[in-house]
C-alpha cells in the first residue's frame, strides 16, 4: 500500500497567505486598537477593556442591537418567501431569463446612490411614486413617522436584494428534471406536496446562502439609513451600524475598535448558530 503523501497542502499556502493578510492581520490590528485610547498615533494609552465594558453595558447598544435584529428579520421574512415565490413563477416560462434580468438590474446600482433614488421617486412634487401616493389621498411622512421609515427602508432593501434570492431559486430550481414531476402527478401529490418534498430540499443549500448573505448585509446596515434619515425619527432606525460610524467619523478610533469587535463577534456567534442548527437538520433528514 502506497504511503499517504501530504504534500498537496502545500497548494494551500498561498491562498492562506493571502486570506492572513487581508483577513487575520487586519482583525488582531483592531483587537489590539481597541484595548487601547487612541489620540493620534504617537498618542496610545491602554485602556484594556473599559471600551468593551462601556459598550456591553449600554442601554443605546442594546437598543440598537434590537433595532438591527428586527430590520434583519423582517426583511428576510419579506424577500426570502417573495424571491421563492418568484422563482417558482419563472420557472418553466419563456420569459424567465428576461425577467431575471430585470430583477438583477438593481444589484448593480452603488449603494450611494439608491438612497438618492427612492428620495426622488418618492418626494410628492416630482416622483412617480410619491404623485401615485398624493393622488390616492395617501399621506407619505417618512421624515418623522418611525413606521414609514421603516416601510421604506424595506422597501428599499427589497428592490435593492430581491433578485439575488430569485437568481439563486431560480438555479436550484432548475437543477430539477421533468421526471420528478412527472412521477408526482402518477401519485397525485398536491401543489403543496412537491414543493415540500421536491423544490425545496433542490433550493435549500442557495438559500442558505442566501439568508447568511442577507443577514449579514441587513444586520450592518448603514448608507440607506444614514442616507434616508440618519437614524431618526427619534433614533427609530439607529442601527449599529450608524454608532459605529459617528464614532469613526469622532475619531475616537479605540471605541471605534472595541465596537467594530463586538459586532464582529455578535455576527460570527449567529453565522455559527445557523450553520450549526442546517448542519442538524440535514443529520436529522439523512436519518
Amino acid at each position: 500500500m502506497a504511503p499517504i503523501r501530504n504534500g498537496a497542502w502545500l497548494l494551500m499556502l498561498p491562498a492562506a497567505a493571502v486570506m492572513a493578510f487581508v483577513g487575520v492581520l487586519p482583525l488582531i490590528a483592531v483587537f489590539n486598537y481597541a484595548l487601547h485610547d487612541i489620540f493620534s498615533l504617537a498618542d496610545v494609552h491602554w485602556v484594556g477593556v473599559e471600551w468593551y465594558e462601556e459598550i456591553v453595558t449600554s442601554t443605546r447598544f442594546h437598543e440598537s442591537l434590537l433595532r438591527s435584529l428586527m430590520f434583519s428579520a423582517i426583511v428576510l421574512s419579506v424577500q426570502v418567501p417573495l424571491g421563492v415565490g418568484i422563482a417558482l413563477l419563472l420557472r418553466g416560462t419563456r420569459g424567465a431569463v428576461l425577467v431575471l434580468m430585470l430583477v438583477a438590474l438593481p444589484l448593480v446600482v452603488p449603494w450611494n446612490m439608491i438612497a438618492m433614488m427612492w428620495l426622488g421617486l418618492i418626494d410628492p412634487a416630482t416622483g412617480i411614486v410619491g404623485q401615485v401616493l398624493a393622488a390616492a389621498g395617501v399621506v407619505f411622512d417618512w421624515k418623522f413617522t418611525a413606521w414609514q421609515t421603516w416601510v421604506l427602508l424595506v422597501v428599499m432593501d427589497t428592490w435593492h436584494w430581491l433578485g439575488l434570492v430569485v437568481i439563486l431559486a431560480y438555479a436550484g430550481l432548475s437543477g430539477i428534471t421533468a421526471e420528478y414531476y412527472r412521477a408526482a402527478a402518477i401519485d397525485g401529490a398536491s401543489r403543496w406536496a412537491v414543493f415540500r418534498f421536491i423544490e425545496l430540499p433542490r433550493i435549500m443549500a442557495p438559500m442558505g446562502i442566501v439568508l447568511l448573505l442577507r443577514f449579514v448585509d441587513s444586520f450592518m446596515i448603514y448608507t440607506e439609513a444614514f442616507s434616508i434619515n440618519a437614524g431618526g425619527p427619534d433614533m427609530a432606525t439607529h442601527f449599529l451600524a450608524i454608532d459605529l460610524g459617528e464614532e469613526i467619523k469622532g475619531f475616537s478610533y479605540g471605541s471605534a475598535a472595541a465596537r467594530s469587535m463586538v459586532y464582529f463577534l455578535i455576527v460570527i456567534t449567529i453565522v455559527w448558530a445557523f450553520v450549526k442548527m442546517a448542519g442538524l437538520s440535514r443529520q436529522e433528514e439523512g436519518a
